[in-house]
């Protein structure tokens, strides 16, 4: 899995940054997290490929989030996609979509299917390798967080093994969901001398715009990383609640909380130059933290 980071900035513009959107990927999978102003140019820019792209997630409808998505829906179109694309969004974003694409007399070459978040949590997708699922966070308007999770994948066959200890290739996917193998002559061959274990499954939480809370702590426990808004800086903590927003240290809280693995932060406000002072107010309380710079890639 690993998440790009497209926009880092928050309603407007500032110091080069863009607002907010990142993507994650996975293997030919890749899911398109909130669209802000120029999240085609970024994709560009970053070398990601709209073809490969599956999955677009859109947390709220303040415009800094999506913005970007008529210009890159168009852009698709206009490059000719065929392949069906699927939204999640809140329900009133359909309305918004189809009175653009009417206006301007536009018929997409592809297939747009939309499905509204539900009020709560729930699950969007799963097939069987990834799950992507919504939770609610807290703020001005209705809002949704989201976590992308793998599944457990087969064991991993060791080839030369089990051909130096006679196994038949019709007992290979067998062998790839542990079982063990007994030879004609009763002879038992432990599972974990022909496999390897497969790799570990990753999750990852985004955490859209909220107020400082864990009421959606159950959702992201656990999580390898968690991007989770940090609009201000602490010593503006009574202007990031009032605006329903979080700050860094509050975005470290939540992490030790949670038990995660990585800390990204993002969604910074315009009035700061300078990011660096969001990570060293973070590392207070959590160690790995990273400034989600764009353009920046981040394995899991």
């Amino acid at each position: 899995m690993k998440i790009t980071i497209l926009g880092n900035n928050s309603a407007l513009p500032a110091f080069g940054r863009h607002p907010t959107a990142q993507v994650v990927a996975l293997r030919s999978e890749l899911i398109l997290i909130d669209c802000g102003e120029c999240t085609q140019v970024q994709m560009q820019r970053y070398g990601i490929r709209w073809r490969g792209l599956n999955y677009i997630l859109i947390s709220h409808l303040h415009g800094d989030h999506y913005f970007g998505l008529p210009g890159l829906l168009n852009s698709m179109s206009l490059m000719g996609r065929s392949d069906p694309l699927h939204l999640f969004a809140p329900a009133p974003l359909k309305s918004i979509l189809d009175l653009i694409l009417e206006a301007a007399g536009t018929v997409l070459s592809f297939r747009l299917h939309f499905y509204p978040l539900p009020e709560g949590a729930g699950l969007l997708v799963e097939n069987f390798s990834f799950t992507i699922s919504c939770f609610p966070v807290i703020h001005r308007i209705d809002c949704h967080g989201f976590v992308v999770e793998t599944k457990q994948r087969s064991r991993r066959l060791l080839p030369e093994k089990c051909m130096e200890l006679n196994i038949p290739i019709s007992f290979y996917d067998s062998l790839k969901q542990g079982a063990d193998y007994t030879s004609s002559t009763g002879e038992v061959i432990p599972n974990d001398t022909v496999t390897a274990d497969p790799p570990p499954t990753k999750k990852y939480a985004y955490c859209a715009d909220t107020v400082y809370t864990d009421s959606f702590l159950p959702y992201i426990t656990g999580a390898d990383a968690i991007y989770h808004e940090s609009t201000y800086l602490h010593n503006d903590r009574d202007k990031a609640e009032a605006r329903f927003h979080s700050t860094a240290l509050q975005a470290a809280q939540l992490a030790v909380s949670a038990g995660v693995g990585m800390l990204l932060l993002g969604h910074f406000s315009s009035k700061y130059k300078d990011l660096y002072p969001f990570k060293e107010e973070a590392q207070v309380v959590f160690n790995n933290v990273h400034i989600a710079e764009e353009g920046n890639v981040y394995e899991l």
